[in-house]
């Protein structure tokens, strides 16, 4: 099995932090983001390639991969960001047909990946980790409902409280086949074709109570950091 680990991202709301360093290196517990999650890949018996793709600053990327030992690696530069439908179509001749982990490289989460990774996928489908809402994502983005994820009543401008609501939590395995009917080097958002899987019920779930965050911010970012030096 591949994984593939999504860094191409400006990280715009990071800044002044990523002027001048991408996102995926800033550190936390003394390891950079990309780090950490290139040491559980390490450890999985079932994943033996990862790729990565690249694009702001991508050359620290590469340098930095080219430096560390474990597993293999491999870059699918983008030039410019292609967004994550855009980047998982445009990495499809290295991720091949068989469904692959998707990682976005800016969420840190204590998940047992050996046993997550073990979940089987249906063609042109996904399964997806949901955590309880955070506060600034408090409405949620899907429901969860007997293992199968459904779309709220107005995704368009948002719902109210529902207690089946939970926040995808950036780490899931993909179908290839997803994307497939997209041209490749188009830059789109994995929302439209995921929307449309998960409309005809070929996307399911699981719920993750553990510790997760989305690096997004500094002041998440020294969270994280605060949590690790306890841990």
């Amino acid at each position: 099995m591949k994984a593939m680990i999504l860094a191409a991202g400006k990280g715009e709301r990071m800044r002044p932090l990523t002027d001048t360093t991408p996102k995926p290196l800033l550190k936390a517990g003394g390891k950079a983001l990309l780090e950490h999650w290139l040491v559980k890949l390490d450890a999985l018996a079932n994943i033996d390639e990862v790729i990565i793709n690249t694009a702001y600053l991508g050359e620290q990327i590469q340098q930095f991969v080219e430096s560390r030992d474990g597993i293999k690696v491999r870059i699918s530069d983008e030039g410019e960001p292609l967004e994550t439908g855009g980047a998982i179509r445009k990495a499809a001749p290295l991720l091949g047909d068989e469904p692959f982990l998707l990682i976005n490289g800016d969420v840190y989460c204590d998940l047992d990946l050996a046993e997550f990774s073990q979940v089987k996928v249906e063609t042109c489908g996904a399964h997806l980790l949901l955590v309880d809402n955070p506060a600034h994502n408090a409405k949620g983005d899907f429901l969860l409902a007997n293992n199968r994820v459904c779309l709220r009543e107005n995704d368009e401008g948002g719902a109210g409280h529902d207690s089946r609501a939970k926040t995808f939590a950036g780490i899931s395995i993909i179908s290839p086949a997803l994307v497939a009917s997209h041209p490749a080097g188009v830059n789109f958002p994995l929302r439209e074709p995921l929307f449309n899987a998960v409309a005809k019920g070929l996307v399911t779930a699981s719920a993750y109570n553990g510790y997760w965050l989305d690096v997004g911010t500094p002041s998440r970012l020294a969270e994280l950091d605060a949590y690790l030096a306890r841990a």
